[in-house]
């Protein structure tokens, strides 16, 4: 007998494409049928923590000058958001930089030494996603010169997750469930499953000078973030086929 292939295509609407999408392909050779499907559902739901990183860059003649007066400044920094309630294990130290600073001078068309420059950067895990706006401005306050994120995430994603992954499965089974019987079969049999998951949010990303006071709360809006399982699965069709 020879083996043969034959490719089915399902057209999908736009906007269910874009709101969950999937691929599908049909295989028949010698052995049986075999439909191989891939779908991603997305879960919303709204975030529980922010990721937000604030940093200090100081400048000074002498490189030990500019590392001494940014250990200062960031020392400040860093004991304000202690002060708030964040516990030290939610702190971290990402990037500390010491570079040497230099202007060019139109008139000569050289580069001209004008000292050192330091700079030190700490990430910060918010567990209270409501107090981001009032962090960020404490951070300034205290002497950050520059601010980055919020990033948005879940401490435990696993009901979200468990929610898209059901729903996955029950779309991938009603889709091979069609293309069985497209095909002239009566049911179908799983013989392999595998999936992938990722966490999708809107990262705004901002940026902030040092300021001497701040008149009002920054705002900032967690909305929601998706939780989205790839799902690829393999069925084989049996029953009554040709």
């Amino acid at each position: 007998m020879t083996s043969r292939t034959i490719t089915y295509a399902l057209p999908i609407l736009a906007a269910a494409a874009l709101a969950s999408p999937a691929q599908a392909g049909v295989e028949i050779d010698s052995t049986g049928p075999i439909v191989s499907l891939q779908v991603t559902e997305t879960v919303q739901a709204r975030p529980d923590m922010a990721t937000i990183s604030a940093g200090v860059t100081s400048d000074a003649p002498t490189a030990v000058q500019a590392m001494q007066a940014n250990a200062r400044e960031m020392q400040a920094v860093i004991a304000r958001i202690k002060a708030l309630g964040i516990k030290a294990e939610d702190i971290q130290t990402t990037g500390i930089n010491l570079n040497a600073r230099y202007d060019y001078d139109r008139n000569t068309q050289k580069q001209v030494f004008r000292g050192y420059q330091a700079s030190n950067r700490v990430t910060v895990i918010l567990r209270d996603v409501d107090r981001t706006g009032q962090v960020l401005d404490a951070l300034v306050a205290a002497g950050a010169t520059d601010i980055g994120g919020p990033s948005f995430g879940m401490q435990d994603d696993t009901a979200a997750k468990a929610q898209a992954r059901r729903a996955a499965m029950e779309k991938a089974r009603g889709q091979a469930m069609e293309y069985a019987g497209w095909a002239g079969y009566s049911s179908i049999r799983l013989l392999e499953v595998s999936e992938s998951m990722y966490s999708n949010a809107p990262q705004p990303m901002m940026r902030a000078v040092a300021m001497d006071a701040v008149a009002e709360s920054t705002p900032v809006e967690p909305g929601l973030i998706g939780n989205a399982v790839t799902i690829n699965v393999t069925y084989q069709m049996v029953g009554d086929g040709e």
